[in-house]
């Protein structure tokens, strides 16, 4: 086996070297041309590229029932309320297993967790297709919740092994468009298979591919220390900003997450989720029916202009991380660079209150993809956040788990609450949207005022 050149062996440590400068332990192994050895590859970037498709099928199984349920309700009969119940459905499941998916993430890995979680997934997608009303509705749900909950922390834990802390706001932002590009795809391709071969068939359809995802996955990933593809100058990188983060390799017995809860930044990280996802929850649940049964779209022009929020917020999500990563290399603080597009983000997209006194469809899809757009550009930095607040790469997953425990708490209220105040507002949308407004400033309010962004030393306050 070829050694790395001096230049760059001298900056990695050893294999089984304990208190190294560097986080995690670093070979060349797999590099047999010492000419590729000095040249930096760039697998990192594939690596988040198939992250981000595995989020875009992820979003786009979710998404296609609330695309599918216009159609569903005329077989099913479903009343607002009830409607709100099942959309919240899957988010019950999906929020339990966060915590125990980050967990399972901080002992066994992605390249395991990962595509067991897709296979699962999709399997329940397809068995939607065999629903006879509500209660078997919900129950596919909740199947699907279950597969899909380690989605986010996988992909969290991912970047922070692939990626310097320079580089993660970024690689967020790379696999966090696949939400968008998930709810963007569900608009178009749901209609039209509702459409044109009913609503069953969709979720046939969508569940097939993620079962093609889980054979590139597990031809693809390593650990990048253990890479072939990966030379000793592109793993040098990884991990040449890492060195505050931790000294010495954390006891395996103190990997657990319960410590964490005793930590004030864990429980802020989940806060501002919570609220922030009381607004985004809109967008994944009831905007289809509010643009059909409130705004009086039809379903040719809901199909055709429905999905503009969530390709505009694409764009939005991958400048999020190009911002804060550029401010992080000019030199402002990781809590700045971090935070401000965070609050700038949050702030914008309250602007999605001022829609229900807009008369005009044409300035309301501008409010909503604004709002959407702005709601996107905030998240590449907040995917960040368990990187750069965890004392160790050991709990990365497990810190991610909590963040994303919070952003399920608001997708699980926010469903039942848009439906229960249409059955009693006798179908109006202003509370909603009011709320959901006031929901991204209360969210602004935390992340700004009550995160601080530095490692939260579990284990030692632990002890």
């Amino acid at each position: 086996m070829a050694q790395p050149p001096p230049s760059v062996r001298a900056t990695l440590p050893n294999r089984h070297s304990r208190g190294a400068t560097l986080p995690y332990p670093s070979t060349a192994e797999g590099i047999e041309d010492p000419s590729r050895a000095r040249q930096r590859s760039h697998f990192r970037w594939t690596i988040v590229a198939f992250s981000a498709l595995g989020l875009t099928i992820a979003y786009l199984d979710r998404s296609a029932l609330s695309v599918a349920l216009p159609f569903m309700t005329r077989e099913f009969e479903i009343s607002p309320a009830v409607q709100g119940v099942v959309l919240s459905s899957f988010f019950w499941s999906y929020a339990v297993f966060q915590v125990p998916s980050g967990w399972l993430l901080d002992r066994v890995g992605p390249r395991v967790v990962y595509p067991v979680a897709v296979g699962w997934w999709s399997i329940w997608t397809a068995l939607t297709a065999l629903a006879g009303g509500v209660a078997s509705l919900i129950v596919f749900r909740i199947g699907l919740g279950i597969g899909e909950a380690p989605v986010q922390p996988a992909n969290i834990k991912v970047v922070s092994k692939w990626f310097p802390r320079s580089e993660r706001a970024f690689a967020s932002s790379l696999f966090d468009m696949g939400q968008q590009i998930g709810v963007a795809l569900s608009v178009p391709v749901v209609t039209v298979l509702a459409v044109s071969v009913g609503w069953r068939a969709v979720f046939v359809v969508i569940g097939a591919v993620g079962l093609l995802w889980i054979f590139g996955w597990l031809r693809i990933y390593r650990s990048p220390e253990h890479h072939p593809r990966v030379s000793a100058a592109e793993l040098a990188h990884i991990r040449y900003d890492q060195a505050e983060m931790v000294v010495e390799e954390t006891p395996r017995d103190a990997r657990s997450w319960l410590p964490l809860l005793r930590n004030g930044q864990v429980w802020a990280l989940m806060s501002g989720y919570v609220f922030r996802s009381l607004a985004g929850a809109f967008f994944l649940t009831w905007y289809p029916s509010y643009l059909l049964d409130d705004r009086g779209f039809s379903e040719a022009d809901f199909g055709m202009v429905g999905a503009i929020p969530a390709v505009i917020g694409i764009g939005a999500t991958v400048l999020g991380g190009i911002v804060s990563d550029r401010m992080l290399a000019a030199g402002m603080s990781t809590n700045v660079a971090r935070k401000a597009p965070i609050i700038a983000g949050l702030g914008v997209s309250a602007c999605i209150a001022i829609t229900p006194f807009v008369e005009s469809n044409l300035v309301v899809m501008i409010l909503l993809t604004v709002s959407s757009a702005a709601h996107s550009f905030a998240g590449a930095a907040i995917l960040s956040l368990p990187s750069e607040v965890a004392p160790s790469p050991d709990v990365v997953g497990s810190i991610a788990g909590f963040q994303n425990f919070g952003s399920q708490l608001g997708n699980i209220v926010s469903p039942i609450a848009i439906g229960l105040f249409l059955t009693f507002s006798g179908g109006s949308y202003l509370g909603p949207l009011v709320f959901a407004g006031a929901s991204c400033i209360i969210s602004a309010l935390i992340y700004g005022l009550c995160v601080r962004i530095k490692p939260v030393h579990t284990f030692e306050e632990s002890k």
